[in-house]
């Protein structure tokens, strides 16, 4: 293992160079809505709300650790971009996507995405004390508070229309179900709100956050199987559909690191115990060659034979995390042989970045290399935190 920390630090430097080098956009302003698996670039594509939020704190959240003014520039294109097209003035909320110039496209409020950038602004506030962003960040919460929190059932709803009004979508993507409440949308929603405590010390924003984790402890984790669920409907029923690995181990230790953030030493002791639980239920979605399955199809009990780049960046931090909490080197072993995966099939080697992925006869998954889910979020998060653990 003594090479992964050192390992982490120049891949981080080199997902940054290539964002930074490729994915700004100084035709229409803000970034490129879309590179392609062959790096092309599309300056006509749409611009993701969340691709934009992603690029905002991977910058944020790296310049500590570059100390690099090319870093915070990019940081600062972000936010400035983030305030000039995608916050919605009127309503205050944030447009799900807007076109190539800027102009606002899906204007929807999916709140997944307002979480998303309350994530970002709280860490360029961290590096940048701009009092704006703070405020802006605040500004959010309380309009998730307002409209997306449920007073009956308790929990939070999806998605709304512009003026924040029921809306009939509320998928983040194709793939999902179209389910009033999902564990995806609640994991962000805490990851965000407790970023934001680390800035904001408000005693109201913590309560927010221990009433998400207790929900997410009764109603998203099955203790049982070691495994989240992950669609419900209004009054909980769930909806069964998949097993994703990548989202069993993201919550594993990213649940635990919220509920350290507020100090909350009841939740700690149980997010430590579902980190545990959580980890070894994704240990049931690697193959042999170290890298982690995408899903397993609850209904037919057939993989989703692709690995994507997303869980396994999430896979190595909640491996170190597990051998933090156990002492098990088990979890080193399997965290190392997994970044060897990700290093033999993943690394683009010759143009920079992650694929999207590979499938199970290790053919390239044609998709994104940026674009809005293909981020610098994840892999970036897995080298600043293996950094920060690998002591």
């Amino acid at each position: 293992m003594d090479n992964l920390k050192p390992d982490m630090y120049s891949e981080l430097l080199s997902i940054l160079d290539y964002w930074s080098s490729n994915t700004v956009d100084d035709k229409n302003g803000g970034f490129i809505g879309t590179i392609d698996y062959n790096d092309n670039k599309d300056y006509t594509a749409e611009k993701g709300s969340v691709l934009n939020a992603r690029i905002l704190w991977a910058f944020s959240a790296s310049y500590p650790i570059t100390k690099n003014a090319k870093h915070l520039a990019i940081a600062e294109r972000a936010y400035a971009y983030i305030v000039s097209s995608f916050y919605d003035t009127e309503h205050g909320g944030i447009f799900w996507s807007v076109n190539h110039n800027g102009t606002p496209k899906d204007t929807k409020n999916q709140i997944y995405a307002l979480a998303f950038v309350i994530y970002g602004l709280s860490e360029f506030y961290a590096i940048s004390k701009n009092e704006d962003a703070l405020q802006l960040a605040i500004k959010l919460y309380h309009k998730i508070e307002e409209h997306s929190f449920d007073p009956i059932q308790k929990g939070y709803f999806e998605a709304f229309t512009q003026d924040w009004q029921p809306i009939e979508d509320l998928r983040l993507s194709d793939k999902d179900a179209n389910e009033k409440k999902t564990m995806n949308t609640h994991l962000h929603i805490v990851e965000a709100y407790a970023n934001l405590y680390k800035v904001w010390k408000d005693d109201g924003l913590k309560k927010s956050i221990q009433g998400l984790l207790t929900i997410v402890d009764k109603h998203f984790i099955d203790t049982e199987t070691g495994h989240l669920r992950l669609f419900f409907s209004e009054d909980w029923i769930e909806k069964k559909d998949v097993l994703s690995y990548g989202h069993d181990i993201e919550a594993a230790w990213l649940l635990q690191w919220c509920a350290e953030v507020i100090e909350d030493t009841n939740l700690i002791a149980i997010y430590k115990k579902h980190a545990i639980n959580l980890t070894k239920g994704s240990l049931e979605g690697v193959d042999k060659d170290g890298g982690l399955w995408y899903e397993l199809d609850i209904h037919t009990n057939e993989m989703i034979a692709e690995k994507h780049w997303w869980p396994q960046s999430e896979f190595m931090i909640g491996l170190v995390n597990a051998w933090q909490l156990t002492g098990d080197k088990n979890y080193l072993e399997i965290a190392e042989k997994n970044w060897a995966f990700v290093q033999k099939y993943i690394l683009d080697k010759q143009n920079g970045e992650w694929i999207w992925g590979i499938d199970a006869n290790y053919n390239k998954i044609e998709k994104d290399k940026a674009g809005f889910w293909k981020c610098p979020y994840h892999n970036s998060r897995a080298c600043i935190e293996l950094i920060q653990r690998l002591v």
